[in-house]
């Protein structure tokens, strides 16, 4: 090849190179993701969100191009300041982890959140690490702030704004709040954000400080806001930078905005979807006159960056290896005795540990995110062992559940679907127990059970107008037979808070040592 030929080819291998584009088609996850904080470090996109009362928990995902994302490690595997976290006594159904921040500065990662249960007045956890892959550290914990945002100024102060637009200064060493800082309300409603105004996400740009707000005015539609001012404490000029619906379902608002190395920006912002949760979409940035405008959610653009392909966010499992696998989340903190994936190798054992009286005060509760349009997941349990009064299965779980129940009375084993509404007690109150009051149970259909093993699968379709789950069992893994009948799946933010998700389950009414094997749990997401 001759030195123009040779030239010629790098330039087109250099121009492919730099022209490589990523399709992204919103949802950017059709998931329950919600309260998203976005930052870039390098090449890589770092995610946080919230997930609660399950453990481990506050996932941080990494993506390379913005619209594919994999769990790089969680914050915390347990809570464990409350007894509520681990289900005695009450629970902290839709309490735990929320809206958490992610920063990075100096080579460290910072993420702040508050837990919404106040634990003597210091309810605000910061973890830190220097890799996210290689786990985090509880590095202080300070007051209540609601959703915060934290940040890093040029002149090395430090801030969380949070609330409806109150901005406090932290000590630099970020173990409490610095002595004579700033501890001021900067931005505050006017007539037209007379209702909701919190989510605070706040970068700097350019010398400007822009915060984002999420605002929900008296009989006006969601929409998200930014907040600019040259000087951290203002005063702050105002924009509407999205007001729109994406496919049906209600307006979108909450989440941030993040740069590209090439210089392009994105907002990341989450948008309530019924049953399936509260789901976040990618939009493109244009900045105009100083203001990030966003205007609305696209349905398919390309976004300039190679594609890049992370493991899923719900995945099968065969229980081949010695670890679960990070998908998975426990309802409430796990007792660890009472599971095993090595007393029967390429099984997950479920052992009863507690009498409880129903699966919202059952311990041990594994499970995995449902998603959109359309999905399906199948599990193959062993249930020979389970006692008299045990009860175990597979359900589509949430404050209003679709439950496949085992049920085992005396020698006598029998599979029914059921649906069943939980109502908590106190579960407007924040300085109350969150204990389950009574569970509403509506049987559809019950057989009787033969044989050492059962067969459950869920199907759930979350296309606009559905939320339906559908139910199935087989005696051998081959034939399918439906039971029962399709299920309205809901969400609802005064129960559980989240959205619908998988999950396996067993517990005793009667006597623990009792327990139940899965084979595995097959996992398929269909794109319609």
């Amino acid at each position: 090849m001759g030195i123009k030929a040779l030239t010629t080819a790098i330039a087109t291998i250099a121009t492919l190179a730099c022209s490589a584009q990523t399709t992204c088609k919103n949802p950017m996850i059709w998931a329950d993701v919600p309260d998203p904080d976005v930052i870039r470090v390098d090449d890589t996109y770092y995610m946080v969100s919230t997930t609660m009362h399950l453990m481990p928990g506050g996932p941080v995902y990494e993506s390379k191009d913005l619209v594919h994302w994999s769990l790089a490690s969680y914050l915390f595997d347990t809570l464990n300041d409350s007894p509520l976290y681990s289900l005695q006594g009450g629970t902290s159904y839709g309490r735990g982890q929320w809206a958490t921040s992610l920063k990075y500065h100096d080579g460290m990662f910072y993420a702040l959140f508050c837990t919404n249960d106040p634990q003597g007045g210091a309810d605000s956890y910061i973890f830190t690490t220097r890799d996210p892959h290689q786990g985090w550290t509880l590095h202080s914990r300070i007051p209540h702030f609601h959703d915060p945002s934290l940040f890093f100024d040029d002149d090395g102060r430090v801030y969380v704004f949070h609330g409806s637009g109150n901005l406090t200064e932290l000590r630099p060493d970020l173990k409490g709040i610095k002595e004579g800082g700033v501890n001021q309300q900067i931005i505050g409603r006017d007539k037209e954000e007379n209702g909701l105004l919190e989510g605070s996400r706040v970068i700097k740009k350019d010398g400007k400080y822009y915060a984002l707000m999420i605002s929900w005015p008296q009989g006006k539609p969601r929409r998200q806001l930014c907040y600019r001012a040259d000087r951290i404490t203002g005063p702050y000029g105002k924009a509407v930078i999205l007001e729109d619906n994406f496919g049906g379902f209600p307006y979108a608002a909450q989440g941030t905005i993040v740069d590209t190395p090439k210089g392009e920006w994105y907002g990341v912002i989450f948008q309530d979807h019924n049953a399936v949760g509260r789901i976040p979409l990618l939009i493109p940035v244009k900045w105009e006159e100083g203001w990030p405008m966003m205007y609305r959610v696209p349905e398919e653009f390309t976004v300039d960056t190679d594609e890049y392909e992370g493991e899923p966010i719900v995945t099968s499992d065969d229980f081949s290896k010695p670890e679960l696998k990070h998908q998975w989340q426990w309802n409430h903190n796990p007792i660890n005795t009472a599971w095993s994936l090595t007393e029967r190798k390429g099984w997950l054992r479920l052992k009863t540990s507690l009498i409880v009286e129903n699966l919202f005060a059952a311990p041990n509760t594994i499970s995995q995110r449902m998603e959109g349009p359309t999905c399906s997941a199948s599990v193959c349990i062993d249930i020979s062992k389970m006692r008299d009064g045990d009860r175990a299965g597979f359900a589509a779980f949430n404050g209003h559940s679709g439950v496949l129940l085992i049920s085992r009375d005396g020698k006598q084993a029998t599979l029914s679907m059921q649906a069943q509404t939980v109502n908590l007690s106190d579960a407007r109150q924040h300085d109350n127990k969150h204990a389950v009051a009574n569970v509403e149970v509506d049987e559809k259909e019950c057989i009787s059970l033969q044989g050492r093993k059962i067969w459950l699968r869920i199907d759930g379709d979350f296309t606009l107008g559905k939320d339906i789950a559908t139910f199935q069992y087989s005696t051998n893994g081959r034939q399918w037979q439906a039971i029962g009948e399709p299920f309205q799946m809901r969400f609802d933010y005064t129960r559980l808070f989240m959205g619908t998700r998988y999950a396996i389950f067993n517990y005793a009414t009667r006597q623990t040592g009792g327990y139940i094997d899965i084979d595995y749990f097959t996992y398929n997401k269909q794109d319609k």
